[in-house]
């Protein structure tokens, strides 16, 4: 069995070390599971889910413009929902970002327009008077929303995620193990950050070379940039050729599973995982065990390179 101190396992250079990661890593997957199904019904949780439910899931076209006006947005929503639901307003002299809003009314059931256009272009359905309709999208018109960074007011509900604990040297080690496992790795300066909220990235040099990118976000929690490093060293060894995007949610928590295994044996406090995994994923936790093979194989990959 894996030996244990306060700070972190470590695996015996022995004949049966290969039979002591994998059963060891078992065991911390079987926990995370639970940590995860625990996650799922924490009143912290359904308060996040229930803020989360209350934003748009806007349509590729909107998204679109918001990115071209405010590439920095994580959540927007119009003035009057951040006042009457968040318990925010928007600050004096912010610049409206406008989207495309559907137009919801009574339809036509010929023309399938609102009763004013349909008299207007003379159109001859007459089997049932307009009060009769049923509702149905008539078109689309410029909407005013504003991204969360433009109120102020109630914080709304986050998940902690962060990792805690001693990363002295951590960090160094696996910029070194970058270069074993095929990847090219960069620390970039929170000012110069360019990807939003998110703490990491794993991305193609450019169409012509194929090698793996990770860029991570400069921070001062050490233990939580060499977590997010890992994080992101998986999705390179895991799924960088992999297009299909459900495939790629799916290996999104496997990616994360990697990090809590790997940040447990280097004695970090992963358990934040949970919350993550509870997030990003709409199955039973039990699709972290199905995919066990691949979780197992890489975290030892990563394990061994940093242990070498």
């Amino acid at each position: 069995m894996a030996t244990t101190n306060d700070s972190s396992a470590s695996f015996e250079e022995t004949d049966t070390r290969t039979d002591e990661m994998h059963s060891t890593i078992e065991a911390w997957i079987d926990e995370l599971v639970g940590d995860v199904d625990a996650a799922q019904a924490s009143d912290e949780f359904q308060e996040w889910l229930d803020v989360q439910s209350r934003f748009h899931d806007y349509s590729h076209r909107n998204t679109l413009l918001i990115k071209l006006q405010c590439p920095e947005a994580t959540k927007v929503a119009g003035f009057n929902t951040w006042l009457n639901e968040f318990d925010r307003h928007v600050q004096e002299g912010e610049q409206a970002i406008w989207i495309w809003a559907p137009i919801i009314t009574k339809q036509c059931p010929e023309c399938e327009n609102s009763p004013s256009y349909h008299e207007d272009i003379d159109c001859e359905y007459d089997e049932t008077p307009p009060e009769e309709w049923s509702k149905g999208l008539v078109g689309f018109k410029p909407t005013a929303v504003f991204d969360i960074s433009q109120t102020e007011g109630e914080p709304l509900p986050e998940l902690e995620t962060e990792a805690t604990g001693d990363a002295e040297g951590l960090v160094p080690a696996l910029t070194e193990a970058a270069d074993e496992l095929g990847v090219t790795v960069r620390i970039v300066d929170a000012d110069e950050w360019a990807h939003g909220d998110a703490k990491g990235v794993c991305k193609q040099r450019d169409i012509h070379d194929f090698t793996p990118i990770v860029e991570a976000k400069a921070r001062t929690n050490q233990a939580d940039l060499a977590v997010t490093l890992i994080h992101e060293f998986a999705h390179a060894l895991l799924h960088f050729d992999v297009d299909d995007e459900a495939e790629r949610s799916k290996r999104e928590v496997e990616a994360e599973a990697v990090a809590y295994i790997v940040g447990r044996y280097c004695g970090l406090e992963t358990s934040g995982s949970a919350f993550y995994l509870a997030a990003w994923q709409d199955d039973e936790p039990e699709s972290i065990q199905d995919r066990f093979g691949r979780i197992s194989s890489t975290a030892e990959e990563i394990i061994d390179v940093i242990d070498g």
